[in-house]
């Protein structure tokens, strides 16, 4: 049943403002997923899909990453989810008209959400060089171009090579087995731009990149940080999980600049205390920081058991771990003495009365989870953040046994899956030579480019061929402006995807969008059995997946099958790899992962077992810490305190309640109170007074950064809101414009779009060029003048 898609984004005159809300999900949650769905499946596809969602003979929620329990319930999926499968199984469909009344300079005018909204593509489109519209062309000529144009480079580092989190296992290895027989390590994916800094950070302190809990561990916790991450929004099934430890006595402290509703408040729609009750407190404490501020409060709490150890020694620190499985720990001590306690207030805006009792809260717990995402990843100094998350928790033992241990939430459904099977720009020697003994080719060795060096490589013209298996690198990628200047700099850009997003409008001087196969729909091998791909959680388990949908057209391919043609296209049919058999059978494929990719062994038989498997993990299997030390490692990171200068905020850029990372759902983000709209900019009522700007006025929010060009945002809305003095916030992707490109976290390289200095200009002002001077002196490397 076709549905028609809106033509119009509502004016800025539509936006209303009214209370954010003090709970999150309840039935008003169930209710816009079942509209959503109505909308754009209608009611029996919406009813037979929402049924298979992360069903352990179903398949994988195209959101986040959070994992299944062994007890699921029949309705296995949240309110953003049940969004992102409506988005996918829309029967809302792009065709060749489509493209033939819409040139490449009318979609680039667009919005995200009016792109998004008109449905899933349905068989491959190219633009010439010498056109500004798409056009149909078969795979075969798509192939070709993409091969002749690859060939025709001078190095294949003129070539890079995007992936998104949503790439199965399979594609994903394939994908990354193509770009290194191709010859380059140029592989940027999404994790660059937000967990990045978690990698490095763990990878450094425990020996591992990932998380380091299962959901028991949550479950049997006695205290768990919630930690610049808001999961009523962005990883809505998490409360579920956060209830049931709140019921089996745990403790929560939310750590972050504003107030979370699902925090505050949860309304379970699957018990009678949620649908007719007053749902269940979460957060027992709500540290309200200051934006960059968690480093210095994660160095006060560990300052604090170190003062209690001190008070009553071998009472509060767990020597006997600290002496069998830590390094470091002496000059980590001597450095906590020296902590600045008026620094600490300055950085995280905290009363030291209030840190303190968070600290008591530690202290009484015997065991402690660390959840976090963007909200720590995001800034100049988020390797050193993490670290001091690592160093709290090893304190006191908390790191290799039950209820403890680390967390970073992943967002995009397998973005953790993909860099297991070796998307990476820094691949590990060993994996290399796995791939040289599984093929008999030799892999590049030097490094590539991650996702910032991508663009300013393709903004100089040293990487001349852009492909994305999946996502929407315009929207994602920050200094929006510099991101769209590099790609049309291309001679060709390739976007492998499902439905219409804003890169298929700014593009190279070539353009080609390959459209795919969805989680949602069956894949159907040569013998017309359906088949399976695989994902990894957050929390290292690999299981099935498995669409039951028709194909949303019968031009569409599996993203392993587009990656296995253009093999075939670009190395010829007599290539050592056997391209064919690997798309015809994805079992041949996992068998060769198991052969490859540690701890896989017997891949095709594990992951048939109801619910797939568990990756090992050292340090929380067995308390060992694969790190140069052989030992998990404390760290002495200076403390950096954000000083913003005078007249200017610290912006972080954020998602709306209506929205997956780059896909807009729609314009509402109701738990914050904003409706029909996205150009807003939440300020504190006394920070808008200083500034001379009232409550509803327009603004532009424009960035500073060292000596380089301003960026501005227009016509931004100001709504006074509970943040933190100091701090302001706004939606991504509309905020992206205001992150420097060279604006990055040390380390991870990953864009600070946590952390960027902003002053807010009166629409009228902006008009005549009444601006507020520039303060003078250089700006730090994050845009403020630290420490």
């Amino acid at each position: 049943m076709a549905r028609k898609a809106p033509r119009v984004d509502p004016g800025e005159d539509a936006l209303e403002v009214t209370e954010p809300k003090r709970w999150a999900v309840g039935i008003p949650a169930v209710t816009h997923a079942l509209r959503m769905g109505y909308d754009q499946m209608g009611v029996r596809r919406t009813a037979l899909t929402l049924l298979k969602v992360n069903q352990k003979d179903g398949f994988d929620c195209p959101g986040c990453a959070w994992p299944e329990g062994d007890h699921r319930s029949k309705a296995e999926f949240c309110e953003n989810g049940a969004k992102a499968v409506a988005e996918e199984a829309t029967v809302r469909r792009v065709t060749r008209e489509f493209f033939a009344a819409h040139p490449v300079g009318e979609l680039a005018g667009r919005s995200d959400y009016w792109l998004g909204q008109q449905g899933r593509l349905t068989e491959p489109m190219y633009k010439p060089a010498d056109s500004d519209t798409y056009a149909p062309v078969t795979w075969e000529t798509a192939f070709d171009i993409i091969a002749q144009q690859l060939k025709a480079l001078r190095s294949p580092d003129e070539a890079a090579f995007y992936t998104s989190g949503r790439t199965s296992n399979e594609a994903a290895y394939l994908y990354q087995l193509l770009v290194r027989q191709f010859g380059t390590n140029n592989l940027p994916d999404c994790s660059n731009m937000c967990h990045e800094s978690s990698g490095s950070a763990l990878t450094e302190t425990i020996g591992v990149g990932k998380g380091s809990v299962h959901l028991d561990d949550l479950y049997c916790a006695d205290l768990i940080f919630v930690v610049g991450q808001n999961p009523g929004t962005n990883h809505p099934r998490m409360l579920s999980a956060l209830e049931m430890a709140k019921r089996r006595g745990a403790r929560i402290v939310a750590v972050n600049p504003l107030p979370e509703a699902g925090l505050l408040r949860f309304k379970n729609p699957q018990n009678a205390r949620g649908v007719a009750g007053g749902g269940t407190p979460l957060a027992d404490r709500f540290l309200q920081i200051r934006l960059g501020g968690d480093q210095a409060l994660f160095q006060a709490l560990s300052r604090l058991l170190l003062d209690a150890e001190d008070a009553a020694p071998g009472t509060v620190l767990d020597h006997d771990f600290i002496t069998a499985h830590t390094d470091g720990f002496e000059a980590y001590a001597e450095h906590l003495r020296t902590l600045d306690w008026d620094d600490v207030a300055e950085a995280t805006g905290l009363a030291r009365e209030a840190i303190e009792e968070a600290a008591r809260d530690v202290l009484s717990a015997r065991s402690v989870v660390v959840c976090w995402a963007m909200g720590l990843t995001q800034h100049k100094h988020s390797v050193p953040t993490i670290r001091e998350v690592v160093n709290f928790l090893l304190l006191r033992g908390n790191i290799g046994r039950p209820g403890a241990g680390v967390c970073p939430v992943r967002g995009h459904s397998n973005v953790q899956g993909d860099r297991t099977m070796g998307i990476y720009e820094k691949p590990a020697p060993e994996f290399l030579d796995a791939l040289r003994g599984e093929f008999g080719f030799d892999p590049p060795r030097h490094h590539g480019f991650d996702a910032v060096e991508t663009i300013r490589a393709m903004g100089t013209g040293d990487v001349k061929v852009f492909f994305a298996m999946g996502g929407n690198f315009v929207s994602a990628a920050p200094d929006t402006a510099a991101t769209e200047r590099a790609l049309r700099n291309c001679r060709l850009t390739v976007q492998v995807s499902t439905k219409l997003n804003r890169s298929h409008a700014v593009c190279g001087r070539e353009a080609l969008i390959l459209p795919v196969l969805g989680r949602t729909e069956r894949d159907r091998g040569p013998d017309g059995q359906d088949r399976f791909v695989t994902v990894e959680d957050s929390m290292g388990m690999v299981h099935a997946s498995r669409g039951g949908l028709p194909p949303a057209s019968p031009h569409l391919l599996s993203e392993p099958a587009v990656v296995c043609r253009l093999a075939h296209a670009l190395f010829g049919p007599d290539d050592q790899v056997p391209w064919a058999a690997f798309e015809a059978d994805y079992d041949t494929a996992r068998d060769s992962i198991a052969r490859v990719v540690p701890d896989f062994t017997d891949f095709n038989a594990r992951v048939r077992q109801p619910g797939g498997f568990t990756l090992p993990h050292a340090p929380r299997d067995e308390r060992y810490f694969p790190t140069r030390t052989g030992k998990a490692n404390f760290t002495v990171n200076p403390l950096q305190v954000l000083r913003v200068p005078p007249g200017r905020l610290l912006l972080q850029t954020l998602r709306s309640h209506d929205q997956y990372n780059t896909t807009i759902y729609g314009l509402d983000d109701r738990y914050r109170g904003i409706h029909q709209g996205r150009r807003v900019v939440f300020v504190h009522p006394d920070d808008l007074a200083e500034h001379q700007i009232t409550d509803g006025d327009l603004v532009d929010l424009v960035s500073e950064w060292q000596d380089g060009p301003e960026r501005r945002a227009e016509a931004f809305r100001a709504v006074a809101y509970d943040t933190p003095r100091g701090c302001c916030a706004a939606y991504f992707p509309e905020a992206n414009v205001l992150v420097p490109l060279d604006s990055v976290a040390d380390i991870s390289n990953t864009p600070t779009s946590k952390s960027i200095v902003v002053r807010l200009e009166p629409r009228a002002a902006a008009r005549t060029d009444e601006r507020p001077a520039t303060p003078t002196g250089p700006l730090g490397p994050c845009g403020t003048q630290s420490m």
